[in-house]
Parts: C-alpha cells; sequence; structure tokens
C-alpha cells in the first residue's frame, strides 16, 4: 500500500511546532520540556517523508530554503537584539557566550532533524552542509555585527590583566574560542590583538626608556614577556602559533626597537653593566637577547669592545711603569706582571659567558675575538709570547713566585697559560723564548720542582702536539742522562786517583739538537782547567768512539776563593770571569789588551767581563782610570782590600738581549715549516688556487705554531716553484700543480 502524501502546509506546521519547542527550550522558557524519543522520531520522519514523495526530491529545496530561514529569523529576532546593546564588556562576552552556545545546540538538533537532505538533495546539488549554513547565518546576521566591539571587549580584558588586575580566564578564551570556530581568528581577531599588543608595548617602552635605567627597563621587559607567555600560553586562550606571535611582537617592540639604546649607549647600556660588574643584570640581558641574534651580535661587540679596552689599560699602565723605571733591573718582572693581570681578567670574563651567557658561541667568539687582540700586543716592545715565557719562568724557577703558592695553584697557573696560549698567533716564538729559559733552569739547577716542568710540557703536548714539546722533553731527557755520566765520571776519578784534576769537576753533556743556539767565543782556558777538561774527554772518549764533545764554556759557572785582606769569598762566576780572575794569581797588574791577549776573547766579550768585575755592585777588580766604562787603555788589578758581609757572593755577568736572536731563529723556521705545510697540501690535493693554498697553509699552522703572513706564502710558493716542487697551470696562472 502507498505511504499517504504529507501536504507542505500541513508538514511544516508540525515542523515548526517542533522549531518552537527548540526555541523555547532555548530560551529557557520553565514550562517547555525536552524533547523525547517519539517528539524526536516524528520530527525526522515527518522531514524524510516530505524529501522522498512526489516526483524527484519532493519538498527538499523548500525545507532547505526553510532551515536556513529558521535560523535568519531567530537571529534577526532574538539573538541580535540581545546583543546590540550590551556596552559592558564582560556582560557582552557572556551574552555573547551564552547566545554562541545556544546557537550550536539549535543547529545540532535542527541538523538531526533535517539530516535526510545532506543524504540526498544537499549531496545531489553540492549545497553547503546544514552545519555551514547555520555557522554562515550566525556569522553574517550576529557575529560580524558586534564582532569590533567583542575584540575591544577581548583586548580590554587583556589590558586589564596586563596591569596586574583580575579577570576570567575562562570568560576571555571562550570569547576567542568563538572567533576559532566560526573560522575568522587569524583574518578578524590575531592581526587585531597583535597591532594592539605592539602599540600598548610602543607605548610603555617609550615611557620606560625615558624614565628607568637600563637594569630596571631590562627588569620590566623581562616580566612582561613572563607576563605575556603566561597569560596567553599558560591560562591557553591563545593558540602555540599566536603565542609564538604574541612574544615576537612584544620583543620587537621592548628590545629589538630600543636595542642600539639599551646596549650600546655610553653610560647607559651593557658597557656599564660590564664596567659595574652587574652579573644578574648581564644574565638578564642575554635571557632577553638570546632569541633575537641581530641585538645579541650588539652585546657580544660592546662585550669584546670592554674586554679589549680593559685588557689595554692594564698594558697601558705596564708601559708607563716600565718607562719611568727604564733603568730599575725588576722591569722585565714588572712587564711579566701583566700576563698574570690579563689571565686574571681572561677568568674574571670566561666567567661571565659560562654563567652569564650560558657559554653561547656568539659571546664565546666575542671572548675570543677581544683575547686574540690583547695576547697579540707588544708590551715596551716585548712581544706577548717573550713575556708569557717569562711569566712562566717567574713561576717555575727557585726563588719566583712558585714558592707563595702551593702546588695546586700553580698547575692551575700553568693550566690557564696555556689556554692563554691558544690566543697567541706567535706560538712558536714563545716556544723559542720558554726553550731558551727552560735551559736556564735546567742547567744552572733554578727549576723550583722537577713535576711542575714536566706537567707544563703535558698540557703544552695535550694542546699543541708532541711536535711542539719534542725539544723541551729531548732537554729534560738530557738532563737525566747527563747525571748518569756525570756519576759515571766521579767512578772513574775514584778508580783512578792519580787523573785526579785538582778541581771538583761537574759536566753535563747534551745533544745539540734539543739545546737552544748559544754563542760560544773562543777562549784559552788557564792551565787549572786545561787538565779538568782534558781528563773528562779522556773518560768520555774511552766510553764511546762515535761522539765528539763540543765544550760551550759561556754556558759553565765556577766557584772560586777571593783571599781577601779581611777575609776569604767564595765567588760565584761564569767560566769567562773565573778564567779572568785566575790571570791574577800570576800578575799584580794587567792591561785590557793583554787580557784580552792571554784568553784569546773577542774585544765584545771581554768589555762585558772586566765590566762586572770592575764596575758592577762587587768590584772584585780595580781599574784605571776609574770609570764606569771599559776601554781597551784601561789597566786592572786585584782588589785586595774588597769586603762584602757575606762569605759567599754571585758576580752576574751583565745581561745581553738575545730577542733579535731569537726572532731571527724562528723567522728561519717558520720558511721550513711554511715550505713543509705547501708541499704537505700539494702533495694530497695535486692541483689547487693560490687563494685556497694560502688559506690551508694558515689554517694548517695557525692553530698549533704560528699564523703565516699571506706575503711570505707567496714567497714560499715561489721558491718552491723555483726547486721544482710546484709549477703554474699552463690555462690560469692562478693555479699550482704539484710535481711529484
Amino acid at each position: 500500500m502507498a505511504a499517504a502524501i504529507i501536504e507542505w502546509a500541513k508538514g511544516w506546521d508540525q515542523v515548526q511546532e517542533g522549531i518552537t519547542k527548540l526555541k523555547n527550550i532555548l530560551e529557557g522558557l520553565p514550562d517547555e520540556k525536552p524533547f523525547t524519543s517519539q517528539e524526536y522520531m516524528k520530527l525526522y520522519t515527518t522531514i524524510y517523508k516530505m524529501c522522498i514523495q512526489g516526483p524527484s526530491y519532493g519538498y527538499s529545496e523548500k525545507l532547505y530554503e526553510k532551515y536556513k530561514e529558521t535560523f535568519e529569523e531567530y537571529l534577526n529576532s532574538t539573538v541580535w537584539p540581545s546583543l546590540k546593546d550590551k556596552e559592558d564588556h564582560e556582560f557582552l562576552l557572556r551574552e555573547l557566550q551564552m547566545r554562541w552556545n545556544n546557537h550550536k545546540v539549535m543547529s545540532r538538533w535542527l541538523s538531526h532533524f533535517f539530516h535526510y537532505l545532506e543524504r540526498g538533495y544537499i549531496t545531489h546539488f553540492s549545497l553547503p552542509l546544514l552545519n555551514d549554513v547555520a555557522l554562515a547565518c550566525f556569522r553574517d546576521l550576529a557575529f560580524n555585527k558586534v564582532s569590533l566591539k567583542v575584540k575591544n571587549a577581548i583586548i580590554s580584558l587583556i589590558h586589564k590583566e596586563r596591569e596586574g588586575e583580575q579577570i576570567n580566564p575562562s570568560l576571555l578564551k571562550n570569547a576567542i574560542d568563538i572567533y576559532i570556530e566560526i573560522g575568522v581568528y587569524e583574518e578578524d581577531f590575531e592581526t587585531y590583538m597583535l597591532d594592539d599588543t605592539s602599540t600598548y608595548y610602543r607605548r610603555k617602552a617609550a615611557n620606560w626608556i625615558e624614565a628607568d635605567s637600563c637594569p630596571d627597563y631590562m627588569l620590566k621587559a623581562e616580566e612582561s614577556l613572563k607576563r605575556e607567555r603566561y597569560i596567553a600560553g599558560e591560562t591557553g586562550y591563545l593558540n602555540n602559533g599566536t603565542l609564538k606571535k604574541l612574544v615576537e611582537r612584544v620583543q620587537h617592540e621592548l628590545l629589538v626597537t630600543n636595542a642600539t639604546q639599551l646596549v650600546e649607549k655610553e653610560n647607559y647600556g651593557c658597557e656599564v653593566l660590564l664596567r659595574n660588574n652587574k652579573a644578574e643584570d648581564l644574565s638578564r640581558m642575554y635571557r632577553l637577547y638570546q632569541e633575537i641574534p641581530k641585538a645579541l651580535q650588539l652585546v657580544a661587540n660592546v662585550f669584546k669592545k670592554h674586554v679589549i679596552g680593559e685588557g689595554t689599560a692594564l698594558v697601558q699602565q705596564v708601559e708607563e711603569a716600565s718607562s719611568s723605571q727604564a733603568a730599575n733591573k725588576s722591569v722585565a718582572q714588572e712587564q711579566a706582571i701583566i700576563v698574570g693581570n690579563i689571565i686574571e681578567l681572561h677568568d674574571k670574563y670566561m666567567g661571565y659567558v659560562k654563567d652569564c651567557f650560558m657559554n653561547n658561541n656568539v659571546l664565546r667568539k666575542s671572548l675570543k675575538g677581544a683575547f686574540e687582540v690583547l695576547c697579540n700586543k707588544s708590551v715596551a716592545c716585548i712581544p706577548s709570547s717573550e713575556l708569557v715565557a717569562t711569566f712562566c719562568d717567574n713561576i717555575l724557577k727557585k726563588g719566583g713566585d712558585s714558592e707563595k703558592l702551593s702546588d695546586e695553584a700553580i698547575n692551575k697557573t700553568l693550566e690557564k697559560v696555556v689556554y692563554l696560549l691558544v690566543y697567541i698567533h706567535d706560538k712558536d716564538l714563545f716556544a723559542e723564548f720558554y726553550r731558551k729559559r727552560l735551559a736556564c733552569r735546567l742547567l744552572y739547577n733554578r727549576s723550583a720542582n722537577e713535576d711542575h716542568e714536566k706537567f707544563f710540557l703535558g698540557k703544552l703536548k695535550q694542546q699543541f702536539g708532541a711536535n711542539y714539546t719534542s725539544k723541551m722533553e729531548g732537554m729534560m731527557k738530557d738532563l737525566a742522562i747527563a747525571k748518569d755520566t756525570q756519576r759515571s765520571f766521579e767512578e772513574y776519578l775514584h778508580e783512578n786517583p792519580l787523573l785526579k784534576p785538582g778541581i771538583d769537576l761537574s759536566v753535563s753533556v747534551l745533544t745539540p739538537a734539543f739545546w737552544p743556539t748559544y754563542r760560544s767565543c773562543s777562549l784559552k782556558l788557564p792551565s787549572e782547567m786545561v787538565k779538568c777538561v782534558e781528563v773528562f774527554n779522556g773518560h768520555y772518549t774511552s766510553k764511546t768512539k762515535q761522539r765528539k764533545l763540543s765544550w760551550v764554556f759561556s754556558l759553565g759557572t765556577c766557584n772560586i776563593n777571593g783571599k781577601f785582606q779581611q777575609k776569604t769569598i767564595e765567588l760565584i762566576v761564569s767560566t769567562y770571569q773565573a778564567a779572568t780572575l785566575l790571570l791574577f794569581n800570576n800578575s799584580e797588574r794587567l792591561s785590557f789588551l793583554e787580557i784580552m791577549t792571554q784568553l784569546d776573547l773577542d774585544h765584545e766579550d771581554l768589555v762585558r767581563i772586566l765590566h762586572s768585575l770592575s764596575c758592577a755592585k762587587y768590584k772584585i777588580l780595580s781599574k784605571e782610570p776609574n770609570t764606569k766604562t771599559i776601554s781597551q787603555n784601561d789597566v786592572f788589578e786585584f782588589n785586595s782590600g774588597f769586603t762584602d758581609r757575606m762569605r759567599r757572593i754571585k758576580i752576574p755577568l751583565p745581561p745581553t738581549n738575545d730577542r733579535k736572536k731569537v726572532v731571527k731563529d724562528v723567522d728561519r723556521d717558520r720558511k721550513y715549516a711554511i715550505d713543509a705545510a705547501i708541499v704537505r697540501i700539494m702533495k694530497s690535493r695535486k692541483v689547487l688556487g693560490h687563494q685556497q693554498l694560502v688559506l690551508e697553509c694558515v689554517e694548517m699552522l695557525s692553530s698549533r705554531t704560528f699564523k703565516p703572513n699571506s706575503k711570505v706564502i707567496k714567497m714560499r710558493i715561489d721558491n718552491l716553484m723555483s726547486q721544482d716542487y710546484l709549477e703554474r697551470d699552463a690555462d690560469d696562472s692562478n693555479t699550482y700543480r704539484y710535481l711529484a
């Protein structure tokens, strides 16, 4: 049997009755009861039958239009009038939230009633879905009309919370969620809110920058960022994408726009914090700027400039002290103090990098750049590499700073020296200066502690490689072998008492390759010393036939007894000084030329020796005329009336400045090192452009020995081409080929 036809008027009256009941429920009429399942099924069935009866889709088109008209009528008659007159922000947001919730309920129920439309008619004609129609109606007829007021209400609540007032966060979140659900969040709300945030903090920044100090400004900026992250993030009324944009806007207005003034302004920003050791404020500045690369680079630049300024001031102090005490013997020691000061400066600002700047790579590079400038400055024309070597010598020798420090403190200081050496370009120059001082400590038994010497060499080896310390380690081993040789010589004399020379003799047999080169002038030894040399030569040649001894008298010391009128005084002198004094055992008076002839010494060397014995603190010899300078017309005699309160005195020779020789030797070795580096690179690469070859050569040598000059590298390349190690490419003159 065919189903009864439902006329439009009758069918729609039934549907309209259900819609009216739904509206009454939404408006909260007390007498209206909820839908029963029978009522729901009756409405659904009615609409279903109206859709399937008759040709095609029955009343589907009219029902679809009535569905939309239902929402339009309800929004125009009920929802919009309830919203348009609300001026109080909280009342408006509450009313909007209630109306939106009611609308969603109404949309959900009606979409159930009219669901069959989506199964046939809507799908067939590709029409908007029921929920989309309902949403569009609410957006166009209610929400868009009140959107500006809603945005201002939301912004007003956000401002209140920024100023510390208590608000209802759920009210705020629910209002913003409406924008999200309707689908206009980004285009309508987010941009508006972000622009307002920029305006708000731009105004705040202008007031703070005028009224507050840099630390106070930074504190307020940090608190503002924390508050924004909490308000928008932890309370959850903004999504993560907006929260990131919001923080960027706040950062831009508070930090980026004023970065130059906050960081670089003299007597205001980062410079003042560094000058006054404001670690906490520096930490805050870093926290604020760590996510802003350009601003962080400003901090790094000021940091570098400040460190260079402090280090330069220390250098200037030492230079002024050196110039005012040019004749003072302690000038060299005072100049070496700068190294200790630079170490303290490095400790201080490395502490800032670690504690305040969280070991940030940009700030570490900035500190490295600053100390590369400081550690490559000359002080009073003395290269930094020599100053560091002198500083180490003062720590490691007897009578130096080691006596004031514990073993742990000495090792820590030496470790810091190695760290400082990383910044020095002329590491090879340091090695040569240090090697000469190490030689003095070892040969003259001036080293305070052998363990400290080995510890420092171990740290150098660890940092710069075995090749860097090979000669120094060879010196240490050499001396240990020399002690065994000396013991063997003493046993030899004990077994052959007739060979004893009558003078106690101690000899250190060394390997020339390990030790610095020493200028050893000719010397005609006194007879007392000749026998000593002959006896030792006889012993040594009996042990080995392969090696030949070459005596370096400039390194020798002698202890001789000076028999003066009042008392006998033991004199500690060099071999040259001893040979000179022994001449006066046989002659009361000797002229300069006679001494020169008998000792076979150069004029320059003899002047130094005679000056130390007749014009310095201890006048063992008297000279005529009695002047402060030595000339070849002078006559000398033994000063028998000399006396001193000490029974044992050391008479030093005037110091010689061997800096030029060290630099010359290092320059010679550098040429060989550059040649070796170029050949090593070209051997592996075969073909390489000039610029790339220079860069690789600099990189290979600068980390462990020295930073070569590009002009010097060019000269060495030309030299290697002349020796047929390299050739220019036939097609490109800036490219080299390795000749196997």
